[in-house]
């Protein structure tokens, strides 16, 4: 295992970077977002964004796992577990939907609107206002690649200004989302687990572990925590598919550093199974604004 020194500025790092979705998805804005010197290599699926990093085809992947509307992203947290990657930082993307349009349309001749599964519902509003037709695809920026394609000025997409101006559309209208406040978190991957310093802000650590499926398995293995004053930030659980053992996503705040946390994993060790620690990165600053 490799760390890497996490004080390092992103925005002076380079080389590859890959993402789930086509050129101008909200992931490929984070991308540009944190690392602006890195290319963004856009993946057909979650897992070829993986195996990007694992083969070394890039140095870094930028998955998103949690929406303020839609929820968690189900299959990402199924890969994480099983691939060889640490969590070198987290990043809170704003997502801002746009109408586009091919370029001289009028609003009023869109029929049809085009857009990935989670971005129709989030649009609901503006969808009813104007009567339109919902058409499903795998990710926002391909439905705008779509639109500008097919150059039917009665067909528009719901995506990023980003996709807009990659594909040569027209923004009918920005911020169309019914509820303002829609944000995306994202996950850095890379093949090396970082070794953040306290001096440069809150860490969070992020780890999976099982439990048996019986009474209070998991007030026992996650005592530890309690006992050593470590803050539990998030903790989601899976079900295997026999239903025998329950399998959790956990969140702390610390360092894997720090005598606490250490103490609190020894606990968890005791009384879990096939505990993975994804690694330690400084928490984004969304969280203390938004605290």
């Amino acid at each position: 295992m490799t760390f890497i020194n996490a004080s390092a500025k992103a925005n002076s790092r380079t080389g590859k970077i890959a993402f789930q979705g086509a050129l101008g998805a909200f992931s490929d804005m984070s991308c540009r977002a944190v690392y602006p010197n890195m290319e963004t290599l856009p993946c057909e699926t979650f897992e070829d964004a993986f195996q990007a990093v694992e083969s070394g085809i890039t140095d870094l992947a930028m998955i998103p796992v949690d929406n303020s509307l839609a929820g968690r992203v189900a299959d990402v947290h199924h890969l994480l577990p099983a691939k060889k990657l640490f969590i070198i930082g987290e990043h809170f993307q704003p997502i801002s939907m746009c109408l586009l349009g091919v370029k001289g349309t009028d609003i009023k001749d869109v029929t049809d609107v085009h857009s990935h599964v989670h971005a129709i519902p989030q649009c609901r509003k503006i969808i009813k206002e104007l009567g339109l037709r919902p058409h499903i695809h795998a990710d926002t920026a391909g439905a705008a690649a779509e639109v500008a394609q097919k150059a039917d000025k009665t067909q528009a997409a719901i995506a990023s200004r980003l996709a807009g101006e990659l594909y040569g559309l027209d923004v009918l209208k920005e911020g169309i989302q019914d509820i303002q406040n829609n944000t995306t978190r994202f996950l850095v991957l890379s093949p090396e687990m970082v070794q953040p310093h306290a001096s440069e802000g809150a860490i969070l650590t992020s780890f999976f572990f099982e439990v048996r499926n019986v009474p209070a398995a998991l007030y026992k293995a996650l005592g530890g925590f309690a006992t050593n004053g470590v803050q539990i930030t998030k903790l989601e659980s899976y079900i295997d598919p026999q239903f025998h053992a329950a399998r959790f996503y956990a969140e702390v705040l610390g360092n894997l550093e720090d005598r606490h946390l250490q103490l609190a994993l020894e606990e968890l060790n005791f009384f879990a199974k096939d505990v993975k620690i994804m690694g330690s990165y400084l928490a984004h600053p969304f969280r203390n604004l938004n605290s």
